[in-house]
This record gives structure tokens, sequence and C-alpha cells, in this order.
């Protein structure tokens, strides 16, 4: 503890802009991540599904994933309808093939 009471004022800033230097330099990804990834692509295919199915129902998009159900690609969408005077909102899920 005494130790730290010598240090000149000037060295303590330093010492943690360099150690937060340090911990910045090792959150960089290793490697870029690819353009054209499928994931990416069956994600945006979806939110763009959901949104049409949406409103098409007269909801709001909640959520929209890709799933794999019987072998085939499909989109789960789970739309908020507005309920009748003044109701909650009712959560309607709506599984649309992919393609």
């Amino acid at each position: 503890m005494k130790k730290l009471r010598h240090l000149p004022r000037w060295a303590l800033p330093v010492i943690c802009a360099s150690a937060l230097g340090i911990s910045q330099a090792n959150a960089l990804p290793v490697a870029a991540p690819r353009a054209q990834s499928p994931v990416i692509h069956v994600a945006a295919d979806c939110y763009s599904i959901g949104q049409q199915v949406a409103a098409q129902a007269g909801g709001t998009l909640a959520k929209a994933s890709e799933a794999n159900r019987g072998g085939q690609s499909v989109c789960v969408i789970v739309v908020l309808v507005p309920g009748k005077d003044g109701e909650r909102p009712r959560r309607t899920e709506i599984v649309v093939p992919q393609g």
C-alpha cells in the first residue's frame, strides 16, 4: 500500500490507459465475418416474410426465426394482433414454408 503512494500522479493514468488498450486489442475479432453467410440470409428472409405476414394480419411483428420441421426449412413468425375494446394483444404464431 505504501508503494502506491510513491508512484507519481501521472503514472497511474498511464498504466490504466495502457491496460485498457490491451484489453480492447484482445477483444478485436480474429477473422472477418463472411458477407454471404447462409444463416444471415435465412434470418433476413424470415424477417421480411414476417413483416409481410404481420401486415396482412393487421398486427406487429414480434419474432421471426428459422426452423427445420419435417426436413423442410420454415419460418416461425410471431405476430401481436391488437385486441378489441382495449384488450391485450393476441399472440399468433404462424409457420410459413421458406422459399
